[in-house]
C-alpha cells in the first residue's frame, strides 16, 4: 500500500506570522485528513506577495499543525518555494527518496486548476489527488484572485513551464 503524503501549499500570513484565512482553512482540511503515520509536507519559504517575516511560511503551517495533534515524526523537509511551480520543483527532491507513496495536494479551490497543470507536468510520475479547500472570501477579493489565477494559467498555456 502507498504512503500518503499530504502537501499544504504555502499561501499568506502577516509580517508577525499571523496565517491567513486561506492558510486557515487548508491547513485545517490537512488535520481533519490526517491519519497517524500519513507524512506531512509543508510548502512555503518567502516572497513579498505572501511572507515578510524572517521565519519560512512552512514553519508557521507545521507549527499550527503541530499544535493541532499532527505528530512531529511526520514531518518531512519543508519545501521552501516561493511560488506554486518552485513548489513542485522543490517538493520533488524530497519526494523522491520515499519510495511507493499518494500525494495528497491541498490547495484552495480558486487555485486548484493551475496546482493540477503544474504539478501534473513537474510531478508525472506520481499519483496525486487534488483537494481544493474552500476559500471563504469575500465575493471581491475572490473575483479578484479567480482573474489572477486565469491569467496566470493562460499564461502557462501560451509560454509553458520554466522550472
Amino acid at each position: 500500500m502507498k504512503k500518503e503524503v499530504l502537501v499544504i501549499l504555502g499561501s499568506p500570513n502577516s509580517p508577525s506570522g499571523k496565517l491567513s484565512d486561506i492558510s486557515i482553512s487548508r491547513l485545517n482540511y490537512c488535520i481533519n485528513r490526517y491519519q497517524k503515520r500519513n507524512l506531512i509536507l509543508c510548502t512555503g519559504g518567502w516572497g513579498k506577495h505572501f511572507n515578510l517575516s524572517k521565519n519560512s511560511h512552512a514553519s508557521f503551517a507545521k507549527q499550527y499543525l503541530i499544535k493541532n495533534g499532527l505528530l512531529e515524526e511526520d514531518f518531512l523537509d519543508f519545501a521552501l518555494s516561493g511560488n506554486t511551480v518552485d513548489d513542485a520543483v522543490k517538493i520533488k527532491p524530497i519526494i523522491s527518496k520515499l519510495g511507493k507513496i499518494k500525494l495528497t495536494i491541498i490547495t484552495s479551490d480558486y487555485h486548484l486548476k493551475r496546482v493540477k497543470l503544474i504539478f501534473n507536468e513537474i510531478l508525472k510520475s506520481y499519483t496525486m489527488d487534488f483537494i481544493g479547500v474552500e476559500s471563504h472570501l469575500e465575493q471581491e477579493a475572490y473575483n479578484a484572485l479567480i482573474q489572477h489565477e486565469k491569467s496566470a494559467i493562460n499564461s502557462i498555456l501560451k509560454n509553458g513551464l520554466y522550472y
